[in-house]
């Protein structure tokens, strides 16, 4: 891939971070994510609710060729629309990259990265959500779990081997986990191990710990990422959910009893995962001399 190809995968992220902006903002609890009420009609200011016109549509140079103000009103743009317009392109340019450098299978890679790249543009979607509405909807758990279940019937078409971890963003690591080398029943088994994990904390904590949205989520990333690699999301996912939680405590943004959605942290883990997953475990062993 030349970096031409890359500036246009770039760009085209940027388009995609633009309307996952739209989707997320305008989203509304118990309605279908596609709403046609909900997503249709001009852009506007929320304040004082002036329509956009076509320059003013434009993903990142519009927040800063209008310094990040509304130009009718003044009312400050949030910085939402940048940072997940930035966060998308750089999916659109990583994600070939990485699967390119991995993939085992030439004649479905263009196929694998179409997938990873809904898959981490709907991670990033049901994170706006939740973020903003504390749920994360089903339309985007069952979207997760089928480009999951997508992935398995490519890799078992591939006949992709499980015995040396080459499905396995962990590498020649994954093999200390145990692997099955039958690929449906290594991955139901990572499905179904994140289910039990987040069954029992929903079941001990009546709830209040975690919604049911992660627990279809985690279930869902257990398709797409197999074991041991769920561990691995799963891991990072509490690591950096507690650390995110401490700071908030300690800066008094939260206390002890309130909640803090978890799937942004669920997708944080499997976006490490998928990127650093090797380096990670790789890491972790020779800190203890292993």
């Amino acid at each position: 891939m030349n970096y031409f190809l890359y500036i246009i995968l770039f760009v085209l992220g940027l388009a995609v971070g633009s309307f996952i902006n739209v989707i997320s903002l305008r989203y509304q609890s118990g309605r279908r994510l596609l709403d046609k009420k909900v997503i249709d009609g001009r852009s506007h200011c929320p304040i004082c609710f002036k329509t956009l016109i076509w320059y003013e549509l434009i993903p990142i140079f519009s927040f800063f060729l209008q310094r990040g103000k509304c130009r009718s009103c003044g009312h400050k743009i949030s910085l939402q629309y940048p940072l997940v317009e930035i966060l998308s392109g750089l999916i659109f340019v990583l994600v070939p990259i990485k699967i390119l450098t991995i993939t085992q299978l030439p004649n479905y890679q263009l196929l694998i990265i179409l997938i990873w790249l809904l898959v981490f543009v709907f991670l990033l979607l049901l994170s706006i959500i939740d973020l903003r509405h504390s749920i994360i909807p089903n339309q985007i758990n069952l979207t997760l779990g089928i480009l999951g279940l997508i992935l398995l019937i490519i890799k078992s078409a591939g006949q992709w081997s499980i015995v040396n971890g080459q499905q396995s963003f962990l590498g020649h690591y994954a093999v200390i986990f145990g692997l099955r080398e039958n690929i449906w029943i290594n991955y139901s088994v990572a499905a179904l191990l994140g289910m039990a994990i987040f069954g029992v904390i929903i079941l001990l904590s009546r709830g209040k710990a975690m919604g049911l949205g992660d627990f279809k989520l985690v279930a869902a990333l257990g398709l797409i990422f197999g074991w041991p690699d769920i561990l691995m999301v799963i891991f990072l996912a509490f690591i950096i959910g507690a650390l995110v939680s401490i700071v908030f405590l300690i800066r008094k943004k939260k206390k002890m009893k309130d909640a803090i959605p978890f799937g942004p942290f669920l997708a944080i883990g499997a976006a490490l995962t998928f990127f650093f997953g090797y380096q990670v475990i790789g890491g972790y062993f020779k800190l203890f001399g292993l």
